[in-house]
């Protein structure tokens, strides 16, 4: 094994930032899907019933009426409430997320405010394109009587998957050293 791993060192590395990738990126969506078993309802009592989508436009999806958008929710899927708690899991889970793949992952040592800057305008991205999958997702599914338990796994690991594509690109780039290599 050893011979295998000095014979061929990009792949070595490649092997050990994907699986750590791959290893904190599950825990964290772990940790977001149980963040958002209770956060929404936390929320709810907090704001209420209020609706907020941007741009808010209502279409339809296999026949079944849905309110398009990028940021927010319709009152039918959550809201505010779960609008709030979406972007609190996110968050959390990025604070948790960040360090873990800086440090451990790609053993970065460069500035830290534009690394953070980067991986949180990823995060935002995926944050946005994840809005759009749920309010299309969300109701079409219920509509079909799907349970809610299978719809928030489904959620959370096309959520997961998509975060850890776009993050893991994002994380190869700003993690790279001056010259361009990834930090070793």
């Amino acid at each position: 094994m050893k011979n295998w791993l000095e014979k061929h060192p990009k792949a070595a590395q490649w092997i050990r930032e994907g699986g750590f990738f791959l290893i904190f990126s599950y825990v964290v969506t772990f940790l977001k899907w149980g963040l958002l078993t209770f956060l929404p309802g936390l929320f709810h009592n907090l704001v209420g019933d209020v609706a907020w989508a941007w741009p808010g436009i209502e279409t339809k999806f296999m026949g079944v009426p849905f309110t398009l958008a990028v940021i927010g929710n319709s009152l039918a899927d959550g809201g505010l409430a779960f609008t709030l708690a979406n972007f609190t899991s996110i968050i959390i889970g990025e604070c948790i997320n960040f360090p873990l793949q800086r440090n451990i992952t790609f053993r970065s040592k460069g500035k830290v405010i534009p690394q953070i800057i980067c991986h949180f305008a990823g995060a935002l991205g995926v944050f946005f394109i994840m809005n759009l999958f749920t309010c299309i997702w969300n109701p079409v599914t219920a509509a079909f009587n799907v349970p809610d338990g299978i719809r928030n796994i489904v959620t959370t690991v096309v959520t997961g998957g998509v975060s850890m594509v776009i993050i893991f690109a994002i994380d190869k780039t700003i993690f790279a050293d001056k010259s361009g290599k990834e930090a070793k």
